[in-house]
Order: structure tokens, then C-alpha cells, then sequence
């Protein structure tokens, strides 16, 4: 039935898509549902300083954007890698991929994420940190539309992380996505949005470690279906001090300047302080 549903939003052009998409946004805040309700905490705790009015709006506006991130998955999805590139409208900080040093990819759950390694592994090999899904032929229909061309896939584990650095050792590319809870095991608490959140370690961990530039890369959504604009911009998140915590403080702090830009169109719905939020 996913795999139905996924396959019709591919089919449909971008800005219908992403009208459905908005639709169901809209039905997520109209019906105060779980996702509104983790989307409300989350703002209302980084936002603090705006008006309740102000906050009701953005809330309003994350949960369509949510809606249309769930709608365009499909779209990007099912559809080839050359031709999610032709929905890119504008491209800025390419140049940066070349370096005599390896690169990673910082990609924060921000606008449409998912076209950021497709498009990218056309122009050079690129692998990505994912965790696996729990149901098998889930598992195994999301990694064969992922894992094409030049874009692999490491699991979030041991393993995984051999192959990343093995990676890096090869002057390859490699993505995270660092803004997500992995457990005590891996992370620290750190400051984003002026609260303690549970925040991976690793990729500060392999870029001291192979000296290696990050690019924090991200693709804007636009509005009526018009397409993204891919970013990459040098960010550095390796302190003066060279303590691992204070490592991951740049980190989000780089992050959450970015997410001001357009707060919308963050990943609002998921559970990032749990030491802090009882969701």
C-alpha cells in the first residue's frame, strides 16, 4: 500500500504534488494530531520570544511543509536521480566540492534533504549515514531506490562507520545528517535553540580526525512546486579548545543558523529534547 501511494506521488507533476502535500499539513494541524503536538512543543520551546499568534502561525506553516516532505518522497523517490537534478533551479557553493582534502557533507533535516545526495553523487561519489528501517521489505525498497549510481548507503553502526572512513580515505564524499537523537551511545548534550539536546558526535569525530573541510549542504524548497536550490557552504565546527563537546556546539550552532533562515522548513516533527520536552 506505501509503495502504491509513494508510486502515485511520483507521477504527479511537483506542484500538484506538493498542493496534496500542503493539504495534509493542513489536516495534521486542523485535527490537532501527534504531529501538531510534537511540532507545538518544539516551537513554542525555541521560539519562546515570539508572540502565542506569531508561534500558531509557524506551527501552522512547519506542519505543510512536513506535509509536503511526506508527498515528495515518493516524487524524489521514484523517480531517477537526473531526474530529480532537473527540478534544482539554482546551485551555489559547487566549487567547494573540490579540495585537496577530504569533504564531508553536513545536512541537517532541513527542506528537502533527500534530493541533496542524489543530485550530488552525479558529479562525484558521495556516501550517506542512514539508519535502517525496522520492517525488511521496507528496508529493502527504500535502499534500492536509494543506493544508485554514485550514491551508497552506511548503516548506523559500526560497520558503518569502517565504511565511512574508508570513504574519506579514498577522497570520496560522505554525508550525515547529525541533527537527530542516537542514543547515550555516540553523543553529547549540547545546546540548540538555548536547550540541552542529545546530539551525535561522529561527524565531528571524522572530520578532526581526517582534517577534513564540511560543507553544511542543504536544498531550499520553493513555493509552488517551482523546485529547490541546493546549497553548500563551508561551515567550521572544529573548536580552538578541541574538546569533543565543544566540537558539537558548532556544530549546532551552524545548524541552527541555518534553520532561522526559514524555520518552516525545518524537521519540527521529531523529538529532539527529550531531556528537556515530555512529549
Amino acid at each position: 500500500m506505501i509503495k502504491f501511494i509513494l508510486t502515485f506521488f511520483s507521477i504527479l507533476p511537483l506542484r500538484a504534488n506538493q498542493f496534496i502535500g500542503a493539504m495534509i499539513g493542513q489536516y495534521l494541524y486542523l485535527t490537532n494530531s501527534d504531529s501538531k503536538s510534537v511540532v507545538s512543543k518544539n516551537i513554542q520551546a525555541c521560539f519562546a520570544d515570539l508572540s502565542e499568534a506569531e508561534q500558531q502561525d509557524l506551527i501552522k506553516k512547519s506542519l505543510i511543509e512536513t506535509g509536503k516532505g511526506l508527498s515528495e518522497s515518493g516524487f524524489i523517490w521514484f523517480n531517477s536521480f537526473k531526474n530529480n537534478a532537473t527540478y534544482i533551479t539554482q546551485t551555489t557553493g559547487m566549487a567547494h566540492l573540490k579540495s585537496d582534502v577530504p569533504v564531508i557533507l553536513l545536512v541537517p533535516h532541513f527542506g528537502c534533504w533527500e534530493i541533496t545526495g542524489r543530485v550530488l553523487s552525479l558529479t562525484k561519489p558521495v556516501t550517506f549515514l542512514y539508519k535502517p528501517l525496522r520492517k525488511t521489505e521496507q528496508e529493502a525498497c527504500l535502499i534500492s531506490k536509494r543506493q544508485q549510481g554514485g550514491l551508497s548507503m552506511a548503516t548506523a553502526d559500526k560497520k558503518g562507520v569502517i565504511k565511512l572512513q574508508r570513504t574519506l580515505a579514498k577522497n570520496e564524499l560522505i554525508g550525515i545528517l547529525p541533527d537527530q537523537d542516537p542514543g547515550e551511545e555516540g553523543s553529547v548534550l549540547a545546546p540548540f535553540f538555548n536547550h540541552d539536546a542529545r546530539t551525535m558526535t561522529l561527524l565531528v569525530k571524522l572530520a578532526r580526525r581526517n582534517n577534513a573541510k564540511v560543507l553544511m549542504t542543504w536544498a531550499t524548497r520553493l513555493d509552488k512546486g517551482k523546485g529547490y536550490e541546493l546549497n553548500l557552504t563551508p561551515v567550521n565546527i572544529l573548536s580552538d579548545s578541541g574538546e569533543l563537546k565543544d566540537d558539537v556546539i558548532l556544530m549546532n550552532q551552524a545548524i541552527e543558523s541555518l534553520v532561522k533562515t526559514k524555520p518552516e522548513q525545518y524537521l519540527w516533527n521529531y523529538k529532539r529534547f527529550k531531556s528537556i520536552i515530555d512529549y
